[in-house]
C-alpha cells in the first residue's frame, strides 16, 4: 500500500463518521461496547492492509494498540512509543490512553452498567487475553460476547486479502532442513504425550517448513496456518495458488489444504493438542473444545529453536549486515554533504537511503517504514513520515534516522542520529549516555540464565544518574529474513526469558524530548559464549554479545569527557572495525569520509 493509500485508508478526519456507524451497529447488535485491536487472525505485530481496522477506524498507524468503544466514550489504548503519535494522528473523538497504566478491563469496568454486553472478534484476540478479560469484568457481571467483526460490514473499500505465492528458502542458509525440525520437534511432542501443535503465527510456520511469503508489508511471511503432527507430518492450511510452488519442495509428509478447512480439521484431531494461549486466536480453543479435543496448553514449539540460530544463519546474517554497513556508509557520507545546504526533506532522506540498499542488488524489500524523524518529530518514537508531514531537514537540528533492509541471507535493523550543522543545546550530552547506554549492553557478560528484565538497567543507567529516561524496551529480538519483531527474546524490564547462545536482539537505547529532538542509537547482536575470565568462578557459564551491525557513530555529537576509559576504548575499537570491514565495500570518496567519521576520539 502507498504512502498516499494508506493515508486515506488511516484519515483521521473520517474518524468520527467511522465511529458513529460503528455505534450504530453495536445498539442493532445490543451490545454495550466493542474491542478494536490491531491485530489479525495469524497474531503477527505487521498486519496486511485488509486487517488495518485500526488505522481505518482511529487513524492511528502505529504497529500495536487497541481501541474500546462504547456509547459515550471510545478509548485508543497505546504504550509509552506512540504516545506522541497517537495524540497528533486521531480526531479528538478518541481519547489516547496510556497503557498499560490503565488496561482496557479497568476502563470498561469504571464505564460499563452491571450485565453489559462486550462484543469482540474471536479470531483477532489470543486465549490469554480473552480469558484475562472474562474473569476481570466478571466482577461486574459484565459479559464478552464472541461476534463478527463489525468494522468488516462498515469498510465498503476494505483491501482484497494478500495474494502472494510462497517460495522455498535456501536450506543453505536455514542450516537445517524442514524434515529434520519438523523430526526434532515432532520427538518433543511425543515426549510431552501430546499428539500435535497448532502453529498459527506465520513466522513460525514460516521457519518450520523453510518457506517465505509475501502477505505483510515488509516482512516475508506466508498467511498460513499449521497442524505439526507427532509423526514429523504437518497439515498446512492456504489460499492453493499461494502455496502451489512450494508443494514439491515440501514433499509428501506436508499435507496441504485450503485455509477454510483449518477450523473443521481442528474438530477431527485426537488430544491432547499443544496450543499457546499467549498467541493462539481464542477461536481456535472455542473450535477445539467444542468438539470435545483435549488441549495442552504450551509454548509454541517453534518459538525456541526459531530463536536460537544455528552457525549457518548467523554467518549468513553476518554477511547481509556487512553489504547493509557499506549502504549505510554511503547513505551517511551522502548525507553529511547534502545535509548542512538545508534543502532536504525526510522524504528525500528516506528515498535515497533506500536507494542506497537497492543499490547493493540483494535488498528483496526494507525491513519496516523507515523513520527519518527531523527535529521535533525526532521524539515520535516510531514516527512515519507522510507527505502531510514531510518536514525539511534543518541545520541545527537532530536527525533520527531508524531503517533496515530485508536481504535473503539476513534481517538488518539499525538507528543512527546525526546533528546537522551545530547540534542543539543538550544534545551531546544526552546522545553520549545513550551511546553509554548502548556500549554497556554491548560489554556485558552475564551467567547462563540470565534474562532481558536483568540486564535493560544497564543501558538506562548512565541516562538515569541524569534524570532521564525512555519509555520503549532496550532490544527486541530480530529473525533471519523474516519478522524484524521477533520474539520471545528482549532487551526489557517485562521480559523473563533467559537468553542463549544463537539469539539475535537490538540494542538501542534512547533519549526524547518532546517538541525539540530524539535520539537513538541502534545496533543488532548476537548472544554467545564467552570464556571465563581469571579469577572467576568455576564451572559457571558465561554468555555476551557479539555486535552485527557496522555503522559509525557521529563523533559531532560525543562529549569523550562523559565517557570513562574503557568507554572509549570500545567506541574506537568498533570503528576501526567498521573501517576495517565497510572501507572495502565502498567507493573511494566514501572511503575517505569513513576514515574520518572512524578515527579515535
Amino acid at each position: 500500500m502507498s504512502l498516499q493509500s494508506f493515508a486515506e485508508t488511516a484519515d483521521p478526519s473520517r474518524g468520527p463518521a467511522r465511529l458513529a456507524a460503528l455505534r450504530e451497529r453495536m445498539a442493532s447488535d445490543g451490545l454495550d461496547a466493542v474491542l478494536i485491536p490491531r491485530a489479525d487472525r495469524f497474531g503477527g505485530e505487521y498486519v496486511a492492509p485488509c486487517d488495518e481496522r485500526l488505522a481505518w477506524l482511529t487513524g492511528f498507524t502505529g504497529s500495536a494498540g487497541s481501541c474500546a468503544v462504547t456509547a459515550a466514550e471510545a478509548a485508543l489504548f497505546v504504550d509509552g512509543r506512540y504516545r506522541l503519535q497517537a495524540r497528533a494522528q486521531v480526531a479528538p473523538d478518541f481519547a489516547p490512553v496510556d497503557w498499560p497504566a490503565t488496561r482496557p478491563a479497568d476502563w470498561l469496568l469504571a464505564r460499563l452498567p452491571e450485565g453489559g454486553v462486550v462484543g469482540f472478534d474471536p479470531w483477532l484476540h489470543p486465549v490469554e487475553e480473552v480469558e484475562g478479560l472474562r474473569t476481570r469484568l466478571a466482577a461486574r457481571s459484565i459479559r464478552l460476547l464472541a461476534v463478527p467483526n463489525p468494522v468488516d460490514a462498515l469498510w465498503q473499500d476494505r483491501p482484497a486479502p494478500p495474494s502472494a505465492p510462497f517460495f522455498p528458502f535456501p536450506e543453505a542458509i536455514a542450516g537445517e532442513a524442514s524434515g529434520s525440525k519438523r523430526d526434532r520437534l515432532a520427538a518433543a511432542l511425543r515426549e510431552a504425550g501430546e499428539k500435535a501443535a497448532i502453529l498459527t503465527q506465520p513466522d513460525s510456520v514460516a521457519w518450520l517448513l523453510n518457506i517465505r511469503g509475501g502477505d505483510v508489508p515488509r516482512n516475508p511471511v506466508p498467511h498460513a496456518f499449521a497442524i505439526l503432527h507427532d509423526d514429523g507430518t504437518c497439515d498446512l492450511f492456504a489460499a492453493p495458488p499461494k502455496a502451489d510452488p512450494v508443494r514439491e519442495a515440501l514433499g509428501p509428509a506436508v499435507r496441504h489444504h485450503p485455509e477454510d478447512a483449518f477450523t473443521p480439521a481442528l474438530g477431527a484431531l485426537a488430544g491432547p493438542v499443544r496450543l499457546d494461549p499467549r498467541a493462539t486466536p481464542f477461536a481456535v480453543l472455542s473450535a477445539l473444545e467444542g468438539a470435545g479435543v483435549a488441549v495442552a496448553r504450551g509454548t509454541d514449539p517453534c518459538l525456541l529453536p526459531k530463536a536460537r540460530k544455528n552457525p549457518a544463519e548467523i554467518a549468513a546474517t553476518a554477511e547481509a549486515h556487512h553489504r547493509d554497513g557499506a549502504a549505510m556508509a554511503r547513505f551517511l557520507h551522502w548525507l553529511d554533504r547534502e545535509a548542512p545546504g538545508g534543502g532536504l526533506t525526510e522524504i528525500a532522506v528516506v528515498r535515497a537511503l533506500e536507494g542506497f540498499r537497492r543499490d547493493t542488488g540483494a535488498l528483496r524489500d526494507i525491513s519496516f517504514e523507515t523513520i527519518a524523524g527531523a527535529g521535533a518529530h525526532g521524539a515520535i518514537v516510531h514516527y512515519r513520515v507522510t507527505e502531510a508531514t514531510d518536514a525539511p531537514v534543518r541545520p541545527g537540528e537532530l536527525l533520527l534516522v531508524d531503517s533496515g533492509g530485508q536481504y535473503l541471507d539476513g534481517t538488518t535493523d539499525i538507528t543512527r542520529t546525526v546533528a546537522v550543522g551545530e547540534p542543539p543545546a543538550g544534545a551531546p550530552e544526552a546522545f553520549t549516555r545513550v551511546l553509554q547506554g548502548l556500549v554497556a549492553i554491548s560489554r556485558a557478560r552475564f551467567p547462563r540464565g540470565v534474562a532481558g528484565q536483568h540486564l535493560d538497567a544497564l543501558a538506562r543507567y548512565p541516562l538515569w544518574l541524569a534524570g532521564q529516561d525512555y519509555d520503549h524496551g532496550t532490544g527486541h529480538g530480530v529473525g533471519l529474513y523474516l519478522s524484524v519483531h521477533e520474539g520471545p527474546q528482549r532487551l526489557s524490564r517485562l521480559s523473563d526469558v533467559p537468553l542463549e547462545p544463537g539469539m539475535i536482539l537490538s540494542n538501542e537505547p534512547g533519549h526524547y524530548r518532546e517538541g525539540a529532538w530524539g535520539i537513538r542509537l541502534e545496533n543488532l547482536v548476537v548472544v554467545e559464549e564467552a570464556s571465563p575470565l581469571p579469577g572467576g568462578d568455576e564451572g559457571r557459564d558465561w554468555l555476551g554479545f557479539r555486535t552485527l551491525t557496522w555503522a559509525p557513530f557521529d563523533r559531532r555529537l560525543i562529549r569523550p569527557a562523559l565517557l570513562s576509559g574503557p568507554e572509549r576504548d570500545w567506541v574506537d575499537a568498533y570503528h576501526r572495525a567498521v573501517l576495517e570491514r565497510i572501507a572495502p565495500l565502498v567507493p573511494e570518496e566514501v572511503r575517505a569520509w569513513l576514515g574520518a567519521a572512524c578515527a579515535p576520539l
